[in-house]
């Protein structure tokens, strides 16, 4: 195995103080590796990362069409969000509309990351609750999906039918037979895959048509989807947000826990994949926008740019004390 590199310095001053070394590939539909930096072997767990894949069944077996899900709906079901009142309120209508409440939900409750929201429940005594959670619009898609394939109330079981299709949509298009899995932080099945494998998935939903076969179609429709509602799939301040929107609505980018991300490329028809192997977020961020910058479709300029690639850092006093930037290989 080839050991991770050097992606993203921090400086102290003019001493260079850490490193966050790590792995990426850049990959075509058809598998050919474009770039890649470490090993694209190493076996990974994408996290958040492999929502839209998750999501492929929910639209690809026509129940989407059938309970007249729109792209917001769609953006929601790939999302990692900040359970803030634009997210809260649609997830809760989506319950609504399918007959289920937030006890129907398999997440854990979580509170939420939007400030305002999360002191004004404080403030009222009222505890976060399941549809809080980040990953409530992705369960608010497999109670969807579970409804249509007349599954159990545990869809997040490995055996569930839900769970089957998310496996069989994840194999086929990653292209490998997954070695495993791991449990997620909202409870549902995540399966590893190596990183190439990992990009050439986000190259098939780069390169995935509306109108072609039902895959691609469903493939292209949550692609869009996430690239017409940033601000649903993360939120504000979030770097999935920020920065699909500093690329001009040309990039699908999507976080995951333990610092990993990925990249969707429809102009170039690209895919990414990336992880920082010590799981620090900052690393993710700042390799991710890195990458984007270096395949043209990200300007280093722009101020989101700025803030995830090359921010200062500074002290409780504001002071500036150090920075974070690219390493070499990514400048």
């Amino acid at each position: 195995m080839v050991a991770p590199v050097p992606m993203v310095e921090i400086l102290r001053g003019d001493f260079l103080e850490s490193v966050h070394s790590g792995h990426a590939v850049v990959c075509r539909a058809d598998g050919e590796i474009v770039e890649a930096w470490g090993d694209p072997h190493a076996v990974v767990l994408p996290r958040s990362s492999s929502k839209m894949l998750q999501a492929l069944p929910l639209v690809e077996s026509g129940v989407a069409d059938a309970r007249g899900l729109t792209g917001e709906h769609l953006a929601l079901a790939c999302a990692s969000h900040n359970g803030a009142p634009i997210h809260v309120e649609k997830v809760n209508a989506w319950l609504k509309d399918i007959g289920c409440g937030d006890d129907d939900f398999r997440c854990g409750p979580q509170e939420s990351r939007d400030d305002a929201l999360r002191l004004e429940m404080i403030r009222a005594h009222r505890e976060p609750c399941r549809v809080h959670n980040n990953c409530s619009g992705k369960h608010a898609g497999f109670l969807t999906l579970s409804q249509h394939l007349g599954g159990g109330a545990e869809y997040c079981q490995i055996d569930h039918p839900v769970q089957q299709a998310c496996l069989s949509a994840f194999e086929e298009v990653t292209g490998e037979t997954s070695p495993g899995f791991g449990i997620d932080g909202c409870s549902a099945p995540n399966h590893a895959v190596t990183l190439h494998g990992m990009a050439r998935a986000m190259a098939f939903f780069a390169a995935a048509e509306e109108g072609g076969d039902t895959r691609q179609d469903a493939a292209a429709r949550l692609r869009n989807a996430m690239m017409t509602y940033p601000e649903l799939v993360a939120g504000e301040g979030r770097a999935c947000t920020e920065l699909m929107r500093a690329c001009g609505g040309r990039v699908a980018l999507k976080t995951g826990a333990e610092a990993f991300f990925i990249a969707i490329i429809p102009e170039k028809k690209l895919g990414v994949a990336l992880k920082i192997a010590d799981g620090t977020t900052r690393g993710a961020e700042a390799a991710i926008a890195a990458v984007l910058v270096k395949l043209g479709v990200l300007d280093p300029a722009h101020p989101a740019a700025q803030k995830f690639m090359t921010p200062k850092i500074r002290n409780w006093d504001g002071l500036v004390t150090g920075a974070i930037r690219p390493a070499e290989i990514l400048r």
